[in-house]
C-alpha cells in the first residue's frame, strides 16, 4: 500500500477531475440554456455583467478546473517519474548527509501503479552498488534508503566488519568457486566520527562493478553487533544466500546502520527506486548548539553537494 501522502494525491486528481467533468457535461450547458431562456425573455442579449452571472460556475467546481491540471501533474510525476526524500539519519554516510535532499528516480525497477504499488511494466533490476529507496520490510510505512550489495543467489558473509561477495552460481558460473573478500583502501581517518568514535574512511569496490566510500570503525573501538544479526537458515552467523527477487542491502556507514544483516533481505515488491540526484543539502546544527534557533532550522546550504549521485 503507498503512502497516505500519495493516496491523497491520488484521490484529489480524481475528485477534482470528475467534478470539473461533471460540471463541463452536465452544469455548463443547464447554464447555457438558463442564458438562452433569460435573452428570449429579454428580446435581445443581455449585458456582459449578467451574462456572466449567469455562466459563472460554482466555487467547488471552478477550484476544481483551476487545480486538476497541476494535481494531476504532480501525481503522475511523483508516481511514475521521480519523488524527493529527506536523508534523516546518518546511516548513509559519506554517500549521503543528514540533511540532504535527494530525487528517486521510481522506473527504475519497474513502473508500480501509486496506490496499490503492484508492478504494471517491468522496466529493470537493482544492480550491485545502486542506492535504493524501498519500505522498510518490518513496517511498509517507512521509507529505508541502503545500497544494493546482494543479488538473487548471492552469498552474502560479514564478519570482523570484512565483507565477503560469491555472486549467483546460475548468472556468473566463473566466479562461483569460492566468496571472494571486498578489500577496501583507506582513504582517510579524520573526517568523521560517531558518539565521538573517530571513524575510518574507506573506498569499496565491489566486484568491479561500482566503487564508493563507506566508514568503519576500527575493530577494538565498536563490536559488530553479531548477536543481532539475523540468522541463516544453516544457524551459520554472518553469512546469508539472498532469494529469488529479493536483494541483501547495508548502509554506507557499516558500524551505524540497521540493514539486512539485522532485518534480512528486501523483495522487489517492496522497491521504490534508486536514488539518483541531491537537489537541496541543509545543514543543521550539531549537539550541544547554543543558537537560540530550533534545531530544526537549517544553518546553510551546501551547495557543493548538489548534483547527480555517481557511485
Amino acid at each position: 500500500m503507498a503512502s497516505y501522502f500519495a493516496i491523497f494525491l491520488v484521490v484529489l486528481s480524481l475528485g477534482s477531475g470528475l467534478i470539473w467533468l461533471l460540471d463541463a457535461t452536465v452544469f455548463a450547458p443547464k447554464r447555457r440554456e438558463r442564458l438562452v431562456a433569460a435573452e428570449a425573455e429579454a428580446g435581445g442579449e443581455l449585458g456582459e455583467d449578467a451574462s456572466d452571472a449567469i455562466l459563472r460556475q460554482s466555487a467547488i467546481a471552478e477550484t476544481a478546473q483551476s487545480i486538476f491540471p497541476i494535481v494531476l501533474l504532480i501525481t503522475l510525476f511523483r508516481s511514475f517519474l521521480y519523488e524527493p526524500f529527506q536523508i534523516p539519519s546518518s546511516s548513509m554516510l559519506p554517500t549521503l548527509l543528514v540533511g540532504d535532499f535527494i530525487l528517486v528516480n521510481k522506473y527504475s525497477y519497474g513502473v508500480k501503479d501509486p496506490v496499490w504499488r503492484k508492478q504494471l511494466i517491468d522496466v529493470g533490476e537493482p544492480a550491485r552498488g545502486d542506492i535504493a529507496v524501498f519500505k522498510y520490510p518490518e513496517n511498509e510505512k517507512q521509507d529505508f534508503i541502503k545500497r544494493v550489495i546482494g543479488l538473487p543467489g548471492d552469498t552474502i558473509i560479514y564478519r570482523n566488519k570484512k565483507l565477503f561477495i560469491q555472486p549467483s552460481c546460475d548468472k556468473n558460473p566463473e566466479k562461483c568457486e569460492r566468496p571472494q573478500q571486498i578489500e577496501p583502501e583507506i582513504v582517510n581517518s579524520d573526517e568523521f566520527e560517531v558518539r565521538g568514535i573517530p571513524l575510518v574512511r574507506l573506498k569499496e569496490d565491489l566486484l568491479g562493478e561500482k566503487t564508493h566510500d563507506i566508514l568503519l570503525a576500527p575493530v577494538y573501538m565498536m563490536d559488530e553487533a553479531k548477536e543481532f544479526y539475523r540468522q541463516h537458515s544453516s544457524g551459520e552467523v554472518g553469512k546469508w544466500v539472498v532469494p529469488k527477487d529479493s536483494y541483501f542491502v547495508l548502509g554506507d556507514n557499516r558500524d551505524n546502520s540497521r540493514d539486512s544483516r539485522f532485518w534480512g533481505f528486501v523483495h522487489k515488491d517492496l522497491l521504490v527506486g534508486e536514488a539518483v540526484f541531491i537537489w537541496m543539502s541543509f545543514e543543521f546544527p550539531e549537539n550541544g548548539d547554543d543558537s537560540w534557533l530550533p534545531g530544526f532550522i537549517p544553518r546553510g546550504v551546501r551547495f557543493e553537494r548538489l548534483g547527480p549521485l555517481n557511485d
